[in-house]
């Protein structure tokens, strides 16, 4: 799909993407609408699954399909997915299928989003010492700070691809090769960069992402990446007949797992999500990674213009190399939850968070079907509502 074709024939993107009928989306970072592709593979499956057993043959191809378009996304073998979400249920594998010792540290951030702190704190009550990143500027993880943060006993390292909040994108490969260095283990909750940002793992060990942000894809399916060296190492923590060897259904006298990373799918699959998730990744495969994050550049640029314009605050980076989807700002006039009920109302999906401090802030995460038209369209419904709550 060229992006040109795409916003030459209106009609066209809205009939690839229905939300843009009646409203202007603008909360990829959160929860997404979906797609046309999608709600019809799902839609056709379901119906499918009226005249077949759920499990017929066309899914199974599907499955094996959707693993290939998920490797290829992250630069990753077919048989290092597994087709799970959401993105805390990879992170819960992570952290408790790891043979921890008392004394091991693991490094991650307070601050980042809770589905990434909570399974690595946790680890505490095993005699894992857990310790925490403290940038200077919220989310602001760099290599530098990762770096002198660890200590001889760090044996993972557990970050955010970016942050939720402030869009800070962090440089995955220089932090993933120089941990790799070391001999520590790299973890990456995707789910903000996924579907928006090239996300390699080539330094990465391992990786979870839920497909409904900016994947576009539904809820409860994602990515679960395990590198292929690092299998032994992670042992399954959710056991059943899909992922133990069971021959014909029969229990065996020892447990063995399945050779790849389906060992970590411990039964039956969300089958509809799959289908729906296979739709998107074509539809993303499609434009091309690299387009996109040229166009999401593009359209935060103008955000950033019209934000400024209207003297709010924005949080995170400005600069290419770390700036995200994601743009967070500050109200100079007006109480943000009434600002966000004024641009729901008037058809502008946004966000609507609070810091650590409790400051109310916005939230705009555009993706890249979303037009130039729609933005300054939406900066005039945040600007009509800052001058109404004055």
């Amino acid at each position: 799909m060229l992006l040109s074709d795409l916003f030459r024939d209106e009609a066209e993107r809205q009939s690839l993407f229905p939300i843009t009928r009646k409203k202007i989306f603008l909360a990829h970072a959160a929860v997404t609408a979906l797609p046309k592709c999608a709600a019809d593979a799902m839609a056709e499956y379901a119906y499918a699954s009226c005249d077949d057993q759920q499990e017929f043959d066309s899914f199974i191809t599907a499955m094996k399909e959707t693993r290939q378009l998920a490797g290829n996304l992250i630069g990753a073998k077919p048989s290092e997915i597994a087709l799970l979400g959401p993105t805390s249920l990879g992170l819960s594998l992570f952290a408790n299928g790891i043979n921890w010792n008392p004394g091991d540290e693991v490094i991650c951030y307070h601050d980042d989003y809770p589905a990434n702190v909570y399974p690595w704190m946790d680890l505490q009550r095993k005699g894992v010492n857990v310790r925490f990143l403290k940038p200077d500027t919220p989310g602001e993880i760099t290599p530098q700070l990762v770096a002198s943060t660890i200590t001889d006993k760090t044996r993972l390292v557990a970050l955010a691809s970016c942050h939720f909040l402030t869009g800070y994108r962090i440089d995955i490969d220089a932090i993933g090769k120089m941990l790799g260095e070391r001999d520590i283990l790299f973890s990456l909750d995707a789910i903000q960069t996924c579907g928006a940002f090239p996300t390699s793992v080539e330094h990465v060990d391992f990786l979870s992402a839920d497909a409904h942000k900016w994947l576009l894809g539904p809820m409860a399916i994602g990515i679960v990446y395990v590198k292929e060296k690092n299998m032994d190492l992670l042992r399954p923590s959710l056991l059943g007949a899909w992922n133990v060897q069971s021959p014909d259904y029969i229990t065996q006298k020892e447990i063995r797992f399945h050779p790849t990373a389906r060992r970590y799918e411990p039964g039956v699959l969300n089958a509809s999500g799959i289908v729906g998730f296979r739709a998107v990744l074509k539809l993303l495969n499609n434009v091309g990674i690299q387009t996109i994050s040229r166009r999401l550049k593009k359209l935060n640029n103008h955000l950033v213009e019209g934000l400024e314009a209207l003297n709010c605050k924005i949080l995170g980076p400005r600069e290419e190399k770390n700036s995200s989807g994601i743009k967070t700002f500050s109200l100079p006039t007006g109480h943000a939850p009434d600002i966000f009920r004024h641009l729901a109302e008037s058809g502008v999906i946004a966000s609507c968070r609070k810091d650590r401090e409790g400051n109310d802030l916005l939230r705009f995460s555009p993706h890249f079907y979303n037009s130039e038209e729609e933005i300054t369209q939406a900066l005039e419904i945040l600007a009509t509502g800052m001058l109404s709550s004055t």
